[in-house]
């Protein structure tokens, strides 16, 4: 628990806090404020250890970890998952189905997700590597705009990879 709570408090003064009476928001001795904890039913919790005197909160403990969980679960909703979206060209993809997928690329990018771009070589088309990272250097040209790249083209087996992020959040 990364509370003290009641008898483990070890600090000669603290400050007790409380949201709904105002009047006990003061610094008392360690034995007046537990016994003031226990005349309310209460626990009598340390928050702010590092404090001058320690800080100090007479809540239920278990109302307290409540609220925390409480928050821990809001913080994990507000942050931003990016998920990762692939889009696979051919050594000769023709400008078409390159301008289509170029398209969906930019929607991934607009909605914050990142996209891997890879050129999928498959038998004997290995022989057309510069075709395959000549189409990754126009792709990332056509979503300069709105993706920066996150890992330049390069050979990953047989496939050339590139990876782009949105322009608005910071590369890692």
């Amino acid at each position: 628990m990364k509370y003290k709570i009641n008898d483990e408090i070890t600090a000669q003064e603290v400050r007790v806090v409380q949201m709904q009476d105002e009047s006990l928001n003061r610094v008392y001795s360690i034995r007046e404020a537990f016994d003031l904890a226990l005349s309310l039913e209460k626990d009598l919790v340390e928050i702010v250890p590092q404090a001058k005197p320690p800080v100090c909160r007479i809540i239920e403990i278990s109302k307290l970890m409540y609220e925390e969980k409480k928050k821990d679960r809001e913080r994990k909703q507000q942050q931003k998952q990016a998920e990762m979206k692939e889009i696979r060209f051919g050594p000769q993809t023709d400008d078409h189905d390159f301008a289509f997928k170029t398209k969906h690329a930019l929607e991934f990018l607009e909605k914050g997700h990142k996209v891997r771009a890879f050129v999928m070589f498959r038998g004997r088309s290995i022989v057309y590597k510069d075709q395959g990272f000549n189409l990754l250097e126009r792709f990332i040209k056509e979503l300069d705009e709105v993706g920066k790249v996150e890992t330049e083209p390069r050979m990953e087996g047989r496939k050339a990879t590139v990876i782009l992020v949105p322009k608005n959040t910071k590369i890692k």
